[in-house]
């Protein structure tokens, strides 16, 4: 039975800002964000969302991943975001699973 939500990092626990990446199954697409509260950002997506969100429900939490500062978030954001490539966000996610094995 596959997880609802992916486990964070070890080294990342009782950190304050998230990385995610959320998968729209009826659009085949990623979606990356950061924030502060996960959960509240994937309800958000899945319920109130505009935009693109809006239009590729529902999402699925697929990566998350929690760093000790804003800052270090929305760098890891920004080059998640630079591979545009669904197959290298797909190998970023595999690298990642096997590291939290």
């Amino acid at each position: 039975m596959e997880e609802q939500y992916p486990r964070l990092r070890r080294d990342s626990y009782h950190m304050e800002y998230s990385v995610y990446i959320l998968f729209s199954n009826s659009a085949e697409k990623y979606y990356i964000g950061s924030t502060n509260d996960v959960m509240r950002r994937i309800t958000e997506h899945n319920e109130t969302g505009k935009g693109f969100t809006k239009r590729y429900r529902p999402w699925k939490l697929v990566y998350v991943e929690s760093l000790p500062t804003r800052s270090r978030a929305m760098k890891l954001e920004k080059y998640l975001k630079s591979l545009h490539d669904s197959d290298l966000i797909k190998k970023y996610i595999a690298g990642w699973r096997s590291s939290t094995s």
